[in-house]
């Protein structure tokens, strides 16, 4: 009988392995799954089991030649999550997602069964077939509150056995398609999360198995998925938009992206945290905020320019949507030039700068506009004493294109005409910027966005002289994602200008018109790349064509005794290449590594001075005039940028980071003002003017407390720089033919600590910043007229020791809360008279050691009560009332400290912006 047995069993996997093995030859054109599956049936003896709703409507093409029925499946089902499983030789399981064992796999031999991880021990099964199946493993369930939507991911390998898999995507506005910045996606009872990143992209190393994640962020609905991990894929999130955020008040934050994301020196500023913040005449400001952050100041109140880790004005990097502005200001420094209702975020780097930004030694300032809304038509209004603004959004194609348009003006001239004095009465001061956007979402794998800029500022501080600037910018993105959806490219195209004009008409013989400009236009190419579960590579190039025309001055009328004159034109060329790799190498230390090269040219057509060797630039040591053709390369500079940071976490709430990076800037401002001036012009590099240098290592301590509603972060710096320029004493930088002979270039030494605390939740939110910062520079030469305070360091204009901010907000109820702003500063560095002297019967002053004295320090508390109207959904708009305090202890902080000789006596005085209480009242509503 055993004998028998034995046989019939030999002859059933005989004809079992012809069976698997038969031969099948198959020729289709633009048929759908289950059609190419009734081909196979009629030509052969295999028998298909599956679900309907599981496969493609095609159109499949194909044409197989005696092949087998693995060989057409595996090409059949290629980049699907289906499996299949060939069962006694002719049924065919189809199962979607997970695979289906014949025997025990490996890894549960490696896995204790008395304590089995039911998120990476256990595969899950679920197979339904057409017609009958047999009973596979059920996917085991997920515990929640409330019931989530369940998403496989992946096509699990029966031959991979990996314990985890990586999963990436992108999260977007289902409302508006735009990126969400700063979302946290984190896995539920574990301490696993990422956060996503300014183009919404984010990766999270997830078990395998089920998983329970839960995405989150300021204004956007809390979501829940049950995602079931079978292999590495993708999952792109669309979120709606919570109606909490018609509160605002509320500072939200990610909770752990300060403390995991691997780059030194970097600060987010989102738009909705400024709503209640009090700032002078009720205007909401952006930049004015980031003051109030560690690392970051300016030369006084109503000073244009930022000064970043003891950096000069001119070494900031502003950006919006990839074009530059050369003067980020109004109203000399009174107001941003920035809208914030168009203004989606702001990203400042201060620390490790991306490898895809240069030109900029201190910082980059990184501003993106919203999208308009692509489902309806929405706006804006905000109605103050001094400023009105008006922001309109509309949808274009519904759900695909919109079209956003911002515009603010100042009325300020009726409180001017207002005024009792004369002088006043007669002036005039108002600015406008209007900004615009079309977003276009042609399809899943292409975005275009293109955004204009436009802002003026006219003012005319005597009856005789009228002031004017403009920044004009334009800029186009296309971004393309590829199939797989790990390679993402952008293509961008931008240009910026700047101008100022300066009309004298007071004086009939010395009536002049005076005017400056800059034009850059640059191209670029940014790539990225995921490589595996640890790599996220950055990398491309860029190149950037600078036009400067340096100045020039024309008589008003014939009287007029003004001649002509023409500075010649600058131009350069800026080119980079760059890759930057994002490498976590575990959970707790991850690295951020860069490398870009930078290459500039001085272009032609220009005629350069030539001077003696080992001697001082004047026209005693001239040897030459040389001329360079149009394009002719002039002098070239360029070299390594390399760019590190590594994070250490130490427990998942506790991280240590570090960071290097050295830089070069290839254009300078030249300014003999205290603070930054909309005078102020930009000189290329050249032959005789060398581009700007620096090099920063920074150390910090990131910390956050009570699951994240509190952050702590202590962060320190170091940085030199080389051929910083400055000028010589009586120097003329205006409309000079000769500038190099009137400049000099030094070195600067900075470093600092950073402590910053922010409370996130709560009805108290905010706040609290503390700087200990200095600043210094060095003019030294071996000739007398080229060294400064001896050649020895000293003290920076902006060099301020001591800065302390305090940002607080309290919500009494839904619809009422309050704020306040304390800023203490030490005073800036200033020059003084310190005697007289006589020489050749004349009498002259002299002067301390540059920058030896300071002003009286600066203290400011400003309060503001805000009141929003009822949270109604179904109303027209949502109103919103903020009364504010500016200088409420009506400190005269002095802004700058000048001297007059009135009857052989010198006298000093100080001059303040704002030496009383400013009290304003501001409507806002939103539809």
């Amino acid at each position: 009988m055993k004998k028998y047995l034995m046989i019939t069993f030999f002859l059933t996997q005989m004809l079992t392995a012809q069976q698997g093995s038969e031969k099948i030859s198959l020729s289709f054109e633009n048929k759908t799954t289950v059609e190419v599956l009734e081909e196979i049936e009629q030509v052969s003896s295999f028998r298909f089991y599956y679900v309907d709703s599981w496969l493609t409507d095609g159109p499949l093409s194909g044409n197989f030649n005696q092949q087998t029925i693995d060989m057409i499946l595996a090409s059949l089902f290629r980049d699907t999550e289906i499996n299949f499983y060939v069962l006694d030789g002719d049924k065919v399981i189809l199962t979607r997602n997970n695979a289906i064992y014949d025997k025990v796999p490996d890894f549960f031999s490696k896995v204790d069964t008395t304590q089995v991880d039911s998120t990476s021990a256990e595969r899950p099964r679920e197979t339904v077939p057409k017609n009958a199946a047999p009973v596979f493993y059920q996917e085991q369930e997920v515990v929640t509150e409330r019931p989530v939507e369940t998403i496989r991911i992946g096509r699990e390998d029966s031959d991979q056995g990996k314990r985890s898999y990586l999963l990436s995507g992108y999260a977007r506005n289902r409302k508006t398609g735009r990126p969400i910045e700063d979302l946290a996606v984190v896995v539920i009872g574990s301490e696993k999360g990422t956060s996503t990143n300014a183009e919404g992209f984010y990766e999270i190393s997830l078990p395998a198995g089920p998983n329970l994640i839960e995405a989150r962020a300021l204004g956007i609905q809390t979501s829940q998925y049950r995602v079931i991990m079978y292999n590495d894929g993708e999952l792109n999130l669309e979120l709606d938009e919570s109606l909490e955020a018609l509160q605002e008040v509320v500072v939200e934050g990610n909770k752990i992206s300060n403390v995991e994301q691997p780059i030194t020196g970097i600060t987010q500023i989102d738009v909705e945290e400024i709503k209640t913040i009090p700032l002078v005449l009720g205007e909401r400001d952006i930049l004015k905020v980031a003051l109030t952050l560690p690392g970051i100041s300016n030369a006084g109140e109503g000073a244009a320019g930022y000064n970043v880790r003891g950096g000069r004005t001119d070494q900031n990097l502003f950006l919006l949507d990839n074009a530059v502005i050369y003067n980020p200001a109004h109203f000399f420094g009174l107001f941003s030039a920035l809208n914030p209702f168009t203004t989606g975020g702001v990203t400042i780097y201060k620390g490790n700068i991306p490898s895809e930004y240069g030109g900029r030694l201190s910082s980059v300032f990184d501003i993106t506009t919203k999208n308009g809304n692509s489902e309806k038509f929405a706006g804006e209004v905000s109605i103050g004493p001094v400023t009105g603004n008006i922001t309109l959004e509309t949808p274009i194609v519904k759900d695909k294109s919109s079209f956003l348009i911002g515009a603010r003006g100042t009325y300020s001239d009726w409180i001017l005409r207002s005024l009792d004095t004369e002088e006043l009465r007669n002036s005039s001061a108002s600015f406008y910027d209007v900004v615009g956007k079309y977003s276009h979402k042609i399809n899943e794998s292409n975005d275009i966005e293109v955004t204009g800029y436009y802002s003026r500022d006219n003012f005319s501080i005597t009856s005789d002289s009228i002031f004017n600037f403009s920044n004009r910018l334009v800029s186009l993105k296309w971004d393309h994602t590829f199939k797989n959806e790990k390679n993402v490219a952008s293509v961008i195209a931008s240009n910026s200008a700047y101008r100022f004009n300066i009309e004298f008409d007071g004086d009939a013989n010395g009536d002049f018109d005076l005017g400056y400009r800059i034009n850059e236009t640059e191209l670029k190419l940014r790539m990225k790349s995921i490589f595996g579960e640890n790599h996220i590579v950055n990398y491309g190039l860029s190149g950037k064509l600078y036009e400067v025309e340096p100045g020039n001055v024309d008589p008003l009328n014939p009287e007029s005794d003004i001649a002509s004159l023409q500075i010649p034109k600058e131009r350069g060329l800026e080119g980079a290449i760059f890759l930057s790799d994002t490498y976590t190498i575990s959970e707790r230390f991850a690295l951020d590594v860069g490398l870009r090269y930078s290459f500039y040219a001085a272009l032609g057509e220009s005629s350069q001075r030539v001077y003696e060797d080992n001697a001082p630039r004047n026209e005693g040591t001239l040897v030459e005039v040389r001329d360079f053709d149009t394009n002719e390369f002039i002098e070239t500079y360029g070299g390594p940028e390399a760019r590190f940071s590594a994070r250490f976490s130490i427990t998942p709430d506790f991280s240590i980071k570090a960071g290097f990076n050295n830089t070069y800037q290839y254009i300078h401002t030249l300014s003999n003002n205290t603070t930054a001036s909309p005078t102020d012009t930009w000189k290329l590099s050249d032959l005789n003017i060398e581009p700007q240098q620096a090099y920063q290592v920074s150390l910090g301590l990131f910390k956050n407390f009570n699951d994240g509603m509190y952050e702590v972060s202590l962060e320190s710096y170091y940085k030199r720089s080389n051929n910083i320029l400055d000028y010589k004493t009586g120097a003329q930088l205006l409309l000079n033919e000769t500038i190099e002979a009137d400049v000099l270039q030094g070195d600067g030494r900075a470093y600092g600590l950073e402590f910053l605390v922010r409370k996130l939740t709560g009805r108290l939110n905010g706040w609290l910043g503390y700087t200990y910062a200095r600043s210094f520079v060095r003019l030294d030469s071996e000739f007398n007229e080229e060294r400064i305070n001896g050649g020895d360091y000293f003290p920076s204009n902006f060099d301020k020791p001591h800065d302390f901010s305090l940002v607080a907000n309290y919500k009494f109820t839904k619809r009422f809360s309050g704020s306040a702003n304390f800023v203490y500063q030490t005073g800036r560095p200033v020059t003084f008279p310190i005697g007289t002297f006589e020489f050749n019967n004349a009498e002259f002053v002299a002067f301390s050691e540059r920058n030896q004295f300071r002003i009286p320090d600066f203290y400011r508390l400003d309060l503001s009560f805000n009141m929003e109207g009822n949270h109604k959904i179904k109303k027209f708009a949502h109103s919103f009332w903020n009364f504010s305090i500016y200088n409420v202890l009506g400190r005269n902080n002095p802004y700058s400290v000048f001297f007059v000789t009135e009857d052989g006596e010198i006298k000093a005085f100080q001059s303040s912006i704002f030496a009383i209480p400013i009290p304003t009242i501001t409507y806002n509503f939103k539809f």
